[in-house]
Protein backbone atom coordinates (compact mmCIF):
# COMPACT_ATOMS: atom_id res chain seq x y z
CA UNK A 1 0.00 0.00 0.00
CA UNK A 2 1.34 3.51 -0.95
CA UNK A 3 2.21 6.07 1.70
CA UNK A 4 -0.40 8.42 0.35
CA UNK A 5 -2.77 5.66 1.01
CA UNK A 6 -1.77 4.78 4.47
CA UNK A 7 -2.32 8.68 5.63
CA UNK A 8 -5.54 9.20 3.77
CA UNK A 9 -6.97 5.99 5.55
CA UNK A 10 -5.43 7.10 8.71
CA UNK A 11 -6.94 10.90 8.79
CA UNK A 12 -10.28 9.10 7.96
CA UNK A 13 -10.33 7.11 10.73
CA UNK A 14 -10.55 10.09 12.94
CA UNK A 15 -14.27 10.81 14.54
CA UNK A 16 -14.78 14.42 15.72
CA UNK A 17 -17.78 13.41 18.27
CA UNK A 18 -14.38 11.51 19.90
CA UNK A 19 -13.26 14.23 20.92
CA UNK A 20 -15.89 16.62 21.00
CA UNK A 21 -18.83 16.21 23.21
CA UNK A 22 -21.71 18.07 23.28
CA UNK A 23 -20.79 19.86 26.70
CA UNK A 24 -17.96 21.01 25.06
CA UNK A 25 -19.46 23.18 22.42
CA UNK A 26 -20.98 26.99 23.24
CA UNK A 27 -23.66 28.47 22.03
CA UNK A 28 -23.22 31.61 22.18
CA UNK A 29 -19.78 32.21 23.93
CA UNK A 30 -19.61 35.07 26.45
CA UNK A 31 -16.09 36.34 24.90
CA UNK A 32 -15.83 39.49 22.69
CA UNK A 33 -12.62 38.97 22.25
CA UNK A 34 -9.71 36.62 21.03
CA UNK A 35 -7.73 35.93 24.14
CA UNK A 36 -11.20 35.89 26.29
CA UNK A 37 -12.33 33.51 23.44
CA UNK A 38 -9.55 31.32 24.13
CA UNK A 39 -9.78 31.59 27.85
CA UNK A 40 -13.35 30.15 28.16
CA UNK A 41 -13.24 27.11 25.87
CA UNK A 42 -10.50 26.31 27.61
CA UNK A 43 -12.31 26.41 30.66
CA UNK A 44 -15.16 24.70 29.12
CA UNK A 45 -12.48 22.02 28.60
CA UNK A 46 -11.33 22.30 32.13
CA UNK A 47 -15.27 21.79 34.13
CA UNK A 48 -15.82 19.13 31.30
CA UNK A 49 -13.34 16.69 31.18
CA UNK A 50 -11.31 14.04 33.21
CA UNK A 51 -8.55 16.45 35.02
CA UNK A 52 -6.80 16.15 38.80
CA UNK A 53 -7.07 19.91 39.20
CA UNK A 54 -9.01 21.96 36.47
CA UNK A 55 -8.24 25.65 37.56
CA UNK A 56 -4.54 25.08 37.23
CA UNK A 57 -5.53 22.93 34.29
CA UNK A 58 -7.54 25.25 32.41
CA UNK A 59 -4.40 28.45 32.97
CA UNK A 60 -1.83 25.80 31.79
CA UNK A 61 -3.91 24.99 28.50
CA UNK A 62 -4.62 29.47 27.89
CA UNK A 63 -1.55 29.20 28.29
CA UNK A 64 -0.37 26.81 26.01
CA UNK A 65 -3.08 27.90 23.31
CA UNK A 66 -2.27 31.55 23.56
CA UNK A 67 1.72 31.02 23.51
CA UNK A 68 0.96 29.02 19.96
CA UNK A 69 -1.69 31.83 18.97
CA UNK A 70 1.40 34.50 19.78
CA UNK A 71 3.74 32.36 16.62
CA UNK A 72 0.83 32.71 13.91
CA UNK A 73 -2.87 33.32 13.90
CA UNK A 74 -5.15 30.10 14.00
CA UNK A 75 -7.68 32.09 11.96
CA UNK A 76 -7.76 30.53 9.04
CA UNK A 77 -10.07 32.64 7.03
CA UNK A 78 -13.88 32.04 6.26
CA UNK A 79 -14.86 33.40 10.08
CA UNK A 80 -12.98 30.26 11.15
CA UNK A 81 -10.38 29.87 14.22
CA UNK A 82 -8.53 26.95 15.16
CA UNK A 83 -6.52 27.95 18.47
CA UNK A 84 -4.80 24.68 19.66
CA UNK A 85 -2.16 24.24 22.21
CA UNK A 86 -0.06 21.11 23.71
CA UNK A 87 -0.03 20.62 27.40
CA UNK A 88 0.58 17.37 30.17
CA UNK A 89 -2.58 18.73 31.81
CA UNK A 90 -4.60 16.70 29.34
CA UNK A 91 -4.65 13.08 29.11
CA UNK A 92 -5.96 13.16 25.49
CA UNK A 93 -6.84 14.64 22.73
CA UNK A 94 -9.99 17.04 23.76
CA UNK A 95 -12.00 19.43 21.42
CA UNK A 96 -14.17 22.51 22.10
CA UNK A 97 -16.27 24.55 19.76
CA UNK A 98 -18.25 28.00 20.43
CA UNK A 99 -19.93 30.68 18.77
CA UNK A 100 -19.56 34.09 19.44
CA UNK A 101 -22.82 36.21 19.61
CA UNK A 102 -20.63 38.66 17.77
CA UNK A 103 -17.88 38.47 15.48
CA UNK A 104 -14.58 38.49 17.06
CA UNK A 105 -11.39 40.22 15.08
CA UNK A 106 -9.07 37.19 15.42
CA UNK A 107 -6.40 38.60 12.85
CA UNK A 108 -7.47 35.86 9.84
CA UNK A 109 -5.29 35.44 7.20
CA UNK A 110 -8.51 36.71 4.79
CA UNK A 111 -8.46 40.10 7.97
CA UNK A 112 -12.18 39.09 8.29
CA UNK A 113 -13.68 38.50 12.17
CA UNK A 114 -14.57 34.79 13.03
CA UNK A 115 -17.43 33.79 14.21
CA UNK A 116 -16.51 30.19 14.48
CA UNK A 117 -13.72 29.00 16.95
CA UNK A 118 -12.62 25.28 17.15
CA UNK A 119 -10.23 25.04 20.03
CA UNK A 120 -7.69 21.82 20.02
CA UNK A 121 -6.23 20.53 22.82
CA UNK A 122 -3.81 17.75 23.03
CA UNK A 123 -1.14 16.09 25.27
CA UNK A 124 2.27 16.98 24.22
CA UNK A 125 3.27 13.22 23.45
CA UNK A 126 0.25 12.80 20.93
CA UNK A 127 1.54 15.29 17.48
CA UNK A 128 0.48 12.39 15.01
CA UNK A 129 -3.07 12.62 16.60
CA UNK A 130 -3.05 16.34 16.93
CA UNK A 131 -2.21 16.80 13.43
CA UNK A 132 -4.73 14.08 12.36
CA UNK A 133 -7.51 16.44 14.21
CA UNK A 134 -6.19 19.81 12.53
CA UNK A 135 -6.56 17.76 9.35
CA UNK A 136 -10.10 16.09 10.24
CA UNK A 137 -11.33 19.13 11.37
CA UNK A 138 -9.96 21.15 8.22
CA UNK A 139 -11.05 18.80 6.01
CA UNK A 140 -14.87 18.76 7.42
CA UNK A 141 -14.74 22.94 7.22
CA UNK A 142 -13.81 23.26 3.51
CA UNK A 143 -17.25 21.85 2.88
CA UNK A 144 -19.30 25.64 2.52
CA UNK A 145 -22.59 23.50 3.38
CA UNK A 146 -21.53 22.54 6.30
CA UNK A 147 -19.71 25.95 7.37
CA UNK A 148 -22.86 27.50 6.62
CA UNK A 149 -24.91 25.30 8.85
CA UNK A 150 -22.90 25.34 12.03
CA UNK A 151 -23.27 29.42 11.72
CA UNK A 152 -26.66 29.50 11.52
CA UNK A 153 -26.95 27.21 14.31
CA UNK A 154 -28.56 28.71 17.32
CA UNK A 155 -27.82 26.44 20.09
CA UNK A 156 -24.95 23.84 21.09
CA UNK A 157 -27.07 21.07 20.15
CA UNK A 158 -28.01 21.70 16.89
CA UNK A 159 -24.02 22.33 16.11
CA UNK A 160 -23.27 18.87 17.64
CA UNK A 161 -25.88 17.35 15.95
CA UNK A 162 -24.74 19.02 12.38
CA UNK A 163 -21.29 17.75 13.12
CA UNK A 164 -22.56 14.23 13.78
CA UNK A 165 -24.55 13.83 10.32
CA UNK A 166 -21.69 15.09 8.70
CA UNK A 167 -19.90 12.46 10.18
CA UNK A 168 -22.31 9.86 9.22
CA UNK A 169 -22.91 11.24 5.99
CA UNK A 170 -18.67 10.82 5.38
CA UNK A 171 -19.05 6.94 6.49
CA UNK A 172 -21.89 6.33 4.37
Amino acid sequence: MRLETQLFDWLMTMRLTDILKPQLVKVPLDATDKQSAINELCQIIANHTDLDDPQSSAKALQDAVWEREQTRTTGIGHGIAIPHGKTDCIQSLTLALGKPAQPIEFQAVDKKPVDLIILLASPTSQTGPHIQALATISKMLTDENIRDQIKQATDSQQVYSIIQDYQAAQVG
